[in-house]
Formats: structure tokens, C-alpha cells, sequence
């Protein structure tokens, strides 16, 4: 369509919408630039399965579960809130920004994306866990969660 046929505000509200996304880039450029030897070395971006589970119960902590429906489905963690990676930018209002957010899914890959994401978005507290659903479901068999109970 030829451009004398746009209304005029909705060439301004593009124009808005791409300087927008060229700022939430550059973020995200500065972001990436702080993932050096030291940032991995020092574990900045990740929580391991022991870490979580004493993390579990602390408010301060907010567990974002980001695998499918599907995948909730046949096993769900009641101390997480689920929400899929897929709907997080339409659902971000519900991640809290006061709290220190660990995303996971089942194999890490979706909560580094999530990571990644709330960062982008001006979460600063946040980690990935660094365990995939496997490692995630040993403590919680009876030994270790009879530990959590102390």
C-alpha cells in the first residue's frame, strides 16, 4: 500500500514501537557484554539444586517454572508459578520485581531464554537453575524432603 494511504499516527506509533525495541536491544547488548569468563566463573547467572532447596520457603525467592502445559501436567512444583515461556511477555506483570526470580524448565534451555528475557526486561535479580528436571525431582524424594522439614 502506498505510504499517502497510512494514517499519519500510526507511522508515529511504529516509529515508537521500533526505537523501543532498539533501546530494549541495547539493553540487551549490554546485558550479553557482562556474560565474560569472570561472570560464568563465578556462577552470576546460575542456582544449583541444593541452592534451591534451601531457597524453597524463603519469601524472598520467586521460582518460575517456564516448560509447556503439557509438561505441568504430569509434574508440577507447588513451590513454583507456572507460567510458559511462550506466554511470558504477555504475563510478565505477574514475575515480581521485588523478588529474586530462579527460572527453570526441563532441560535449562528455556529458563536460560526466560533469564535472558527478565534481564532484557530490567530484572536484575535473577538466576537460572543449572539442573535439569531430573536433578530438580531428587529432593524431593523422602530423605532429602524429610530435611527441608528441620
Amino acid at each position: 500500500m502506498p505510504a499517502f494511504f497510512y494514517n499519519i499516527g500510526d507511522l508515529a506509533d511504529s516509529a515508537s514501537a521500533r526505537k523501543h525495541k532498539e533501546l530494549r536491544m541495547e539493553e540487551f547488548n549490554d546485558i550479553l557484554e557482562e556474560m565474560d569468563f569472570d561472570f560464568f566463573s563465578t556462577g552470576e547467572h546460575g542456582m544449583s539444586v541444593e541452592a534451591m532447596r534451601h531457597a524453597i520457603g524463603n519469601d524472598h525467592f520467586f521460582f518460575l517454572d517456564v516448560r509447556t502445559n503439557e509438561e505441568v501436567a504430569h509434574v508440577s512444583f507447588p513451590f513454583a508459578t507456572h507460567i510458559p515461556l511462550e506466554e511470558l511477555p504477555e504475563r510478565l506483570n505477574e514475575v515480581p520485581r521485588d523478588k529474586f526470580v530462579v527460572t527453570f524448565c526441563a532441560a535449562i534451555f528455556r529458563g536460560a531464554i526466560a533469564y535472558a528475557y527478565l534481564r532484557a526486561n530490567g530484572y536484575d535479580e535473577v538466576k537460572g537453575l543449572t539442573a535439569p528436571l531430573e536433578g530438580m525431582v531428587m529432593p524431593f524424594k523422602p530423605g532429602p524432603l524429610g530435611q527441608l522439614k528441620k
